[in-house]
Protein backbone atom coordinates (compact mmCIF):
# COMPACT_ATOMS: atom_id res chain seq x y z
CA UNK A 1 0.00 0.00 0.00
CA UNK A 2 1.19 3.19 -0.97
CA UNK A 3 -0.62 6.74 0.00
CA UNK A 4 0.54 10.16 -1.84
CA UNK A 5 0.40 13.45 -1.14
CA UNK A 6 1.29 16.12 -3.25
CA UNK A 7 2.18 19.56 -2.32
CA UNK A 8 3.76 22.67 -4.09
CA UNK A 9 0.77 24.16 -6.22
CA UNK A 10 -0.37 27.78 -6.38
CA UNK A 11 -1.27 30.85 -8.78
CA UNK A 12 1.81 31.95 -11.16
CA UNK A 13 1.97 34.06 -13.37
CA UNK A 14 2.85 33.11 -16.79
CA UNK A 15 6.57 32.31 -17.26
CA UNK A 16 7.05 31.36 -13.76
CA UNK A 17 8.10 28.18 -12.00
CA UNK A 18 6.62 26.50 -9.36
CA UNK A 19 8.19 22.88 -8.07
CA UNK A 20 5.52 20.04 -6.98
CA UNK A 21 6.69 17.68 -4.72
CA UNK A 22 4.84 14.26 -4.15
CA UNK A 23 5.61 12.24 -0.86
CA UNK A 24 4.66 8.87 -0.65
CA UNK A 25 4.68 6.51 2.28
CA UNK A 26 5.53 3.25 2.93
CA UNK A 27 8.88 0.96 2.27
CA UNK A 28 8.60 -0.38 -0.99
CA UNK A 29 8.39 3.28 -2.52
CA UNK A 30 11.65 2.32 -4.61
CA UNK A 31 9.54 0.02 -6.40
CA UNK A 32 7.03 1.72 -8.22
CA UNK A 33 7.26 3.38 -11.35
CA UNK A 34 5.53 7.06 -10.56
CA UNK A 35 3.73 9.37 -12.96
CA UNK A 36 2.63 13.18 -13.13
CA UNK A 37 -0.79 13.50 -14.36
CA UNK A 38 -3.05 16.97 -15.06
CA UNK A 39 -6.55 17.50 -15.74
CA UNK A 40 -8.21 20.91 -16.45
CA UNK A 41 -11.91 21.14 -16.14
CA UNK A 42 -14.16 19.22 -18.86
CA UNK A 43 -11.26 17.42 -19.90
CA UNK A 44 -9.26 13.61 -19.54
CA UNK A 45 -6.67 13.10 -16.73
CA UNK A 46 -3.62 13.25 -19.34
CA UNK A 47 -0.04 12.35 -18.38
CA UNK A 48 2.74 15.05 -17.99
CA UNK A 49 5.87 13.29 -16.83
CA UNK A 50 7.07 9.63 -15.38
CA UNK A 51 10.00 8.41 -13.77
CA UNK A 52 11.24 4.66 -13.62
CA UNK A 53 11.74 3.02 -10.17
CA UNK A 54 15.87 3.65 -10.69
CA UNK A 55 15.04 7.47 -12.40
CA UNK A 56 16.87 5.94 -15.27
CA UNK A 57 14.11 6.28 -17.58
CA UNK A 58 11.71 9.30 -17.91
CA UNK A 59 9.05 10.43 -20.45
CA UNK A 60 7.42 14.11 -20.98
CA UNK A 61 4.42 14.79 -23.01
CA UNK A 62 4.96 16.68 -25.55
CA UNK A 63 3.51 19.83 -24.69
CA UNK A 64 5.96 20.27 -21.76
CA UNK A 65 9.23 19.08 -23.01
CA UNK A 66 12.07 21.28 -22.34
CA UNK A 67 9.66 23.06 -19.57
CA UNK A 68 9.29 20.40 -17.10
CA UNK A 69 11.66 18.06 -14.90
CA UNK A 70 11.09 15.21 -13.51
CA UNK A 71 13.05 13.59 -10.31
CA UNK A 72 13.10 11.48 -7.67
CA UNK A 73 14.61 11.03 -4.15
CA UNK A 74 14.19 7.36 -3.11
CA UNK A 75 15.44 8.13 0.13
CA UNK A 76 13.25 10.50 0.84
CA UNK A 77 10.20 8.75 -0.27
CA UNK A 78 9.44 11.59 -3.21
CA UNK A 79 8.76 12.93 -6.70
CA UNK A 80 9.23 15.67 -7.95
CA UNK A 81 7.57 18.40 -10.89
CA UNK A 82 10.10 21.19 -11.88
CA UNK A 83 7.71 23.52 -14.10
CA UNK A 84 9.22 26.18 -15.64
CA UNK A 85 8.39 28.24 -18.43
CA UNK A 86 4.73 28.13 -17.41
CA UNK A 87 1.40 28.94 -19.50
CA UNK A 88 -1.96 29.73 -18.86
CA UNK A 89 -2.64 25.97 -20.87
CA UNK A 90 -1.22 24.23 -18.18
CA UNK A 91 -3.70 25.39 -15.50
CA UNK A 92 -4.77 22.10 -13.82
CA UNK A 93 -5.05 19.94 -11.05
CA UNK A 94 -2.25 17.87 -10.84
CA UNK A 95 -2.00 14.44 -9.42
CA UNK A 96 1.20 12.03 -8.80
CA UNK A 97 0.31 8.35 -9.16
CA UNK A 98 2.64 5.28 -8.24
CA UNK A 99 2.46 2.11 -10.66
CA UNK A 100 4.21 -1.19 -9.63
CA UNK A 101 4.37 -2.06 -13.28
CA UNK A 102 7.32 -0.13 -15.22
CA UNK A 103 7.22 3.11 -16.78
CA UNK A 104 3.59 3.99 -18.37
CA UNK A 105 1.73 6.97 -19.67
CA UNK A 106 -1.61 5.05 -19.62
CA UNK A 107 -3.59 6.48 -16.27
CA UNK A 108 -5.62 3.34 -15.66
CA UNK A 109 -2.22 1.68 -15.07
CA UNK A 110 -1.25 3.51 -12.11
CA UNK A 111 -2.33 1.75 -9.06
CA UNK A 112 -1.94 4.60 -6.09
CA UNK A 113 -3.02 8.21 -6.71
CA UNK A 114 -3.17 11.76 -4.79
CA UNK A 115 -5.45 13.76 -3.66
CA UNK A 116 -4.04 16.68 -6.31
CA UNK A 117 -2.58 19.64 -6.02
CA UNK A 118 -3.96 22.84 -8.12
CA UNK A 119 -1.87 25.08 -10.37
CA UNK A 120 -3.28 28.31 -12.21
CA UNK A 121 -1.24 30.52 -14.34
CA UNK A 122 -2.67 33.33 -14.93
CA UNK A 123 -2.37 35.51 -18.62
Amino acid sequence: QVQLVESGGGLVEAGGSLRLSCAASGRTFRRYAMGWFRQAPGKERDVVAGISWSGGGTYYADSVKGRFTISRDNAKNTVYLQMNSLKPEDTAVYYCAATYTQLDVTPSRYDYWGQGTQVTVSS
